[in-house]
């Protein structure tokens, strides 16, 4: 299955990617040539870090790494092969930056080039930072996957450029059960990691933001950024409009949704053009709008500590019974109701 508007058979994905991937299972057993037929991967494109395989390919390839060596953790060890030079010039413009807070920007506004299936967002929440993985919906069958590949990965660059400073200070939360096995995560996250928590995210205090990077050096960002923008720019081209559309409202993490035209002039079209080409894809701004309120009130009502009125407001409804309303189209039940069911739920899919 493709990323959510993303075409699956255009060449989008990083051939090393997936030659790191195969050299991990080759130690772990598996033999590569199957795995790679099973991918529908030619041996050869492995050969330079400048090829690229399609995002079907690559889904198809953690699918076949999984089944064959059994390790569920095999994320976690795929993640931490993933050095910051891996990531080319999506890390050359990071660790070029001032500080760390200029580091994250950078990181989101680039990490597409990489993940182009994932969505990162950073959010400040009272005293701490918050870095938000949101894996796509419809490569569900990867998801602890995708989720432990990029936490590991930042982790891993964490320990690099800041040792403990960063991790010390918070914790990784991660949005499904704990796994039979913890010691993998506890050798990376230590104590520091909740499972069945709602979200995806790495957790720190904010005024860390400000650590400055050691490898700063504007000369080499701007090369960098220039390099990631052309990249960005074909990911664009593989890119669905309605999908363009949801990456601009979901960047909008609090409150009012952005609305048709805030959109369309963010996307240089008018607001008749932008209908017209989302109706070609058979989809209403009103769909994608509320398709992202939804999610979002299922993510925030997993967190006990937020009121149904509070999670309301943060979705965009002043008016918490016109909530209740449209959860109830949604989910077929109240979202009180649906909150505390659940804990039932989550006991029987961690089993």
């Amino acid at each position: 299955m493709n990323a959510p508007g993303i075409t699956g058979n255009l060449p989008i994905i990083r051939a090393h990617y997936a030659d790191i991937l195969c050299q991990l299972a080759e130690e772990l057993g598996v033999d590569r040539r199957r795995l790679l037929a099973e991918s529908g991967i030619r041996p050869a494109l492995l050969g330079h870090p400048d090829n690229f395989i399609t995002l079907d390919q690559f889904t198809n390839l953690c699918r076949a790494a999984l089944s064959r060596t059994g390790d569920a953790a095999l994320g976690l060890a795929f993640g931490l092969r993933l050095k910051f030079t891996t990531h080319g010039s999506l890390a050359q413009a990071a660790i070029s930056c001032d500080t760390l807070a200029e580091a994250l920007q950078v990181l989101i506004k680039y990490f597409r080039t990489r993940f182009v299936y994932m969505e990162l967002t950073f959010i400040e929440e009272g005293n701490e930072a918050v870095l938000q993985l949101d894996p796509g919906h419809d490569v569900e069958d990867l998801y602890r996957f995708n989720v432990d590949v990029v936490m590991a990965s930042l982790m891993d660059v964490n320990q690099l450029l800041f040792g403990n400073r960063l991790i010390s200070t918070g914790w990784c939360k991660v949005n499904y059960p704990p796994p039979s096995d913890l010691e993998p995560y506890r050798r990376l996250f230590g104590d520091q990691i909740e499972f069945s928590a709602g979200a995806n995210q790495l957790r720190f205090d904010r005024r860390l933001l400000s650590l400055p990077m050691s490898l700063s050096n504007p000369v080499t960002r701007r090369v960098a950024e220039a390099q990631c923008e052309e990249e960005m720019r074909s990911i664009e081209a593989a890119t669905t409009i309605a999908a363009r559309v949801t990456r601009i409202l979901e960047s909008v993490r609090d409150g009012r949704l952005p609305g048709l035209e805030a959109v369309a002039e963010q996307l240089s079209l008018s607001t008749r053009t932008l209908r017209r080409q989302l109706a070609s894809e058979g989809v209403r701004f009103q769909d994608l709008q509320d398709d992202l309120r939804h999610r979002r009130a299922l993510e925030l009502l997993r967190r006990r500590e937020l009121t149904i009125d509070e999670v309301a407001e943060a979705v965009g409804y002043s008016d918490p019974s016109n909530f209740g309303r449209a959860f109830r189209k949604w989910e077929g039940v109240s979202p009180s109701t649906w909150r505390n069911r659940r804990p039932d739920e989550e006991r029987h899919s961690s089993r």
